[in-house]
């Protein structure tokens, strides 16, 4: 599938999903959000990804944020159905993938764009990358989960301050306030989060999709993440993957993983 503001390569298993709106700063629109839903919805079916990795064009920004020009004579009905349909279609269902999705933080991710890397499993960032949330100067707040992640991210007071002053962060910052977890040379960025990749797809699929599901469940109301824990560690029980990998291990001899 074509995609007017995504760039798409599939290797070794591991799908690289490139913003690519460079002359707006890889900036979101509506475009470029459904692009995204429609792509990731797609790799997470794809029997032949395992990982997807997700990084914006050039070396200037991730994604620098909204375009705040579709949406700047909205109605408070259409602000708020602005926010809804963005986290149901994109921004939750990333957080929720069964397959891990890293964010490859090449520069500016602020907005939007700090939002979509928060809802990935994890982060690494270029050393050159800087991050915000600076809703606040244009009169709003988050709206695609800012005000939930950061504050598990980064804890509430840092949460608090970060957004009220509508401050960028460094990435060695973000890396201190465990927002990123590693920050590496921009022309090291992409190799260095596909080591990260490869090691994951070493270890058994379905295994990982259900460590996702019970980390998360453990930040949704009404969700006991120890309950989660139990279940999905039962249901591996009855995996493919769970007879190869404990006769891998009697044998002496590396697991060959298929996801089933």
């Amino acid at each position: 599938m074509n995609y007017e503001n995504l760039l798409i390569s599939i290797e070794d298993k591991i799908a690289t999903v490139t913003i690519n709106r460079p002359t707006k700063l890889n900036a979101l629109n509506k475009a470029t959000i459904s692009d995204l839903s429609k792509a990731i919805k797609l790799l997470g079916k794809n029997d032949d990804v395992r990982v997807i990795i997700l990084t914006g064009f050039g070396e200037k920004a991730f994604v620098a944020g909204a375009d705040i020009s579709e949406f700047a004579n909205y109605t408070i009905i259409e602000g708020a159905q602005l926010a809804a349909e963005g986290q149901e279609s994109l921004f939750d269902y990333i957080e929720n993938l069964k397959k891990p999705v890293i964010a490859a933080v090449n520069g500016f991710a602020l907005g939007g764009g700090l939002e979509l890397a928060m809802a990935c499993h994890f982060r690494v960032a270029s050393d050159n990358a800087k991050m915000g949330l600076p809703e606040v100067t244009l009169g709003l707040i988050p709206g695609y989960g800012g005000t939930q992640r950061l504050p598990q991210l980064v804890g509430k007071g840092r949460a608090m301050e970060m957004i009220m002053t509508a401050a960028m962060i460094s990435a060695e910052e973000a890396k201190q306030y465990g927002l990123v977890n590693h920050v590496v040379p921009q022309v090291e960025l992409l190799d260095f989060t596909k080591v990260i990749a490869q090691k994951i797809i070493k270890n058994a699929p379905f295994a990982i999709s259900k460590a996702i599901k019970a980390i998360n469940a453990n930040y949704k109301d009404g969700k006991d993440g120890f309950e989660t824990e139990i279940k999905s560690f039962g249901k591996c029980f009855g995996t493919q993957d769970f007879k190869e990998g404990t006769t891998a291990f009697l044998e002496k001899r590396k697991a060959e993983f298929t996801g089933k």
